[in-house]
């Protein structure tokens, strides 16, 4: 089984081939992917290395970690598998963010949305009632108590 490993802080003007060799000492088993812009081919900031063993992914973070490449010091860290975002949570985890509604549509692969195709955008209002806006379930308690605090400041002014 390989394992990913995340390599952050690149310096942007970083080479694939400056990256591997960083870890060519390593051996065979080792392989390095840099992450590139699309349109100006420079790095992005970050990286990803593939090692063979579990045991050797925890070598390379200690030994890597805080490693200075081109005046920065890099972070390593093993990578997150990419997960859907219809897939369920795991019990006991936090749920996913739910992000705003962007300018309608889809994004495309590439990004960006058609700049010739007409976008609707849906707006709600806070004013209309207070109480109909629930407030985020993993800070209800915290809101809760805040606003308990807030209510007895005042009547103690």
């Amino acid at each position: 089984m390989s394992i990913r490993l995340y390599v952050g802080n690149l310096p942007e003007d970083l080479t694939r081939q400056e990256l591997e060799a960083v870890f060519a000492e390593e051996g065979d088993g080792v392989s390095a992917k840099l992450i590139t812009d699309r349109k100006t081919g420079k790095c992005r900031g970050f990286g990803f290395v593939t090692v063979k063993t579990d045991e050797l992914a925890d070598q390379l973070i200690e030994k890597f970690n805080g490693l200075q490449v081109k005046d920065n010091a890099i972070k390593i860290e093993k990578a997150l598998p990419r997960t859907k975002e219809t897939e369920d949570q795991p019990e006991g985890s936090a749920p996913a963010p739910v992000s705003a509604p962007s300018s309608g549509g889809a994004r495309r692969k590439g990004g960006t949305n058609n700049a010739n195709t007409k976008t609707r955008s849906t707006t709600t209002t806070a004013s209309a009632n207070p109480d109909s806006i629930q407030p985020d379930p993993r800070w209800a308690q915290d809101l809760e108590k805040l606003k308990q605090l807030l209510a007895t400041q005042t009547t103690n002014s």
